[in-house]
């Protein structure tokens, strides 16, 4: 392609949204002439569903429910003036309280205030608050230092509980749980509670729920007197819940300006809610994620932000986009097993990972560029007339370049700076862009049968060890003995699965052979 011509596609394929200084440009996706024209009677039915979505319309078949993340940012939207109220109430609860902490009137009696913050969550509890968190903050300024435990691993709590020792005291915890019975948030909350009883602290006087009304967590909160319970709703899905309580209480605290996260989201949604899908960038990106995957997900899409602000947003997105994209069945109860891979890391650390295999390996993916105007730090010169990010800037478009010289598709987003309005921005574009992809697929974006399948198939396995462990004798079993006495002979790979677990940590011996299945085990 000339490049006369590449110009003209430049012009004619950058999609603005004046108010966020934001620009999408899709003019390096190579999609054939007539396909916008094709696409435009499939796109006014995905504007017309996001539009019943926004109304209040159930959204999520599955579940019966409401989707509604897009009136956490514009209240006056909500189809009940309750839930206006409710989203309004919340978000004065947050600010006044987020004050209160700064100001030390919120505190315990072991120490002035509270200077660090622990949240406890998983998944969209976590990735969303984490992403913010580590885009907007700016250690030793904030007033609070904000520390993220996001697994049930004991290994990485206590790495996270070892940088606390000392500052426990001063340590403010947040969990975060929709029903209160998450495995991952539940065990983190009781390591917790036990590294807190351990330094003579009381867990309850510097412990705060997020969760829905009335669930587990929130009786346990009410019944030991925690410092404060702010809600959950049952209309925001884990994943799209960074602008509720679950994002915005930790953005508080850490001396965020979730004004701004919001009104930037609610500047997205404004210019991406329009019918017109040339000039509606959530559109368009759905566009170009249906052109380059044949709306069958057959390429995976390559985030790559060139600022390390914005190292977690790909990890953000693989939650957003997978787990709302990535269904067996379409609405219709067909198998289409749908879904768009993504994976991520940051510019220009990728010109040394696996820019490589994009520019000369497989095609199988498409990239989104985000390209962040301002550089911020240092405009030191590293070279006569070059600072370090006119360095940054120039890899991101030699890259581009030579992507495209492969005939390798790009998008590329550009924001001014990174600051709470085009945080708020990104997040509110892609949560859009998701939504209107789902429709054209023909798939629930809202639900996630898979990630419930895994839990239910976690539980029966925990059912099994418990068996096992009664089961042990000082007289040697085999795992296919064992197996056999519990009536379950085919599960005899996970017994012995679990045998190797429980021996590692103490709580079983063995006597190992060459053959996996001949370990004999023993109760210590």
């Amino acid at each position: 392609m000339s490049a006369s011509i590449q110009w003209k596609r430049f012009q004619q394929h950058l999609c603005r949204i004046p108010p966020l200084e934001m620009t999408l440009d899709v003019s390096r996706m190579r999609f054939e002439d007539g396909f916008l024209e094709r696409m435009a009677a499939p796109m006014q039915l995905a504007f017309e569903s996001m539009d019943a979505l926004e109304r209040g319309d159930i959204a999520n078949p599955d579940e019966k429910r409401m989707v509604g993340h897009y009136w956490l940012r514009a209240p006056d939207l909500a189809p009940l003036p309750s839930i206006a109220a409710e989203i309004r109430s919340t978000i004065e609860e947050i600010k006044r309280f987020a004050r209160a902490v700064h100001e030390g009137s919120i505190r315990t009696s072991e120490a002035s205030r509270f200077t660090h913050l622990l949240c406890i969550g998983i998944g969209g509890s976590a990735l969303g608050p984490m992403f913010v968190a580590d885009a907007l903050g700016n250690p030793g300024n904030d007033p609070m230092r904000v520390h993220f435990i996001d697994n049930t691993d004991p290994d990485g709590i206590a790495r996270t509980l070892a940088g606390l020792v000392g500052r426990l005291n001063e340590t403010l915890c947040i969990v975060t749980s929709k029903s209160g019975g998450t495995p991952e948030p539940r065990n983190a909350m009781m390591l917790v509670d036990q590294a807190f009883r351990k330094a003579k602290l009381d867990f309850s006087k510097r412990a705060v729920a997020i969760t829905m009304p009335g669930s587990q967590l929130d009786k346990t909160a009410k019944s030991h007197d925690w410092l404060a319970r702010f809600p959950m709703f049952d209309w925001i899905g884990g994943r799209t819940s960074v602008m509720s309580a679950v994002g915005l209480l930790p953005a508080a605290l850490q001396g965020l300006d979730i004004d701004n996260l919001l009104a930037g989201a609610a500047a997205c949604d404004a210019a991406t809610r329009g019918h017109d899908m040339h000039g509606n960038p959530a559109a368009l990106m759905a566009l170009m994620w249906y052109s380059a995957t044949g709306g069958k997900g057959k390429k995976d899409m390559v985030v790559l932000p060139y600022k390390d602000r914005l190292l977690l947003f790909s990890r953000y997105l693989q939650q957003l986009v997978m787990e709302s994209l990535g269904k067996r069945l379409n609405l219709k109860g067909e198998r289409v097993e749908q879904g768009i891979a993504v994976y991520g890391n940051k510019g220009t650390t990728d010109q040394h990972a696996y820019v490589q295999q994009l520019r000369d390996g497989v095609n199988n993916f498409f990239v989104t560029f985000i390209r962040v105007l301002e550089s911020g730090g240092s405009a030191q010169e590293v070279e006569p007339g070059v600072t370090a990010g006119d360095y940054l800037h120039g890899l991101l478009l030699g890259t581009r370049a030579a992507l495209f010289e492969s005939e390798r598709e790009s998008t590329t987003i550009t924001i001014s700076r990174v600051d709470a309005r085009t945080v708020g921005g990104l997040i509110a574009l892609f949560e859009r862009a998701v939504g209107l992809y789902g429709s054209l697929i023909g798939i629930n974006a809202y639900h996630q049968p898979g990630v419930e399948a895994g839990k239910k198939a976690a539980a029966s396995i925990l059912l099994l060890q418990r068996k096992v462990l009664s089961s042990l004798s000082k007289s040697p079993k085999t795992a296919e003995q064992i197996a056999s006495g519990l009536g379950v002979p085919d599960e005899s790979e996970t017994v012995c699965l679990l045998l190797e677990h429980l021996a590692a940590n103490g709580r079983a011996r063995s006597d190992k052979s060459d053959v996996p299945s001949a370990m004999i085990y023993c109760k210590i």
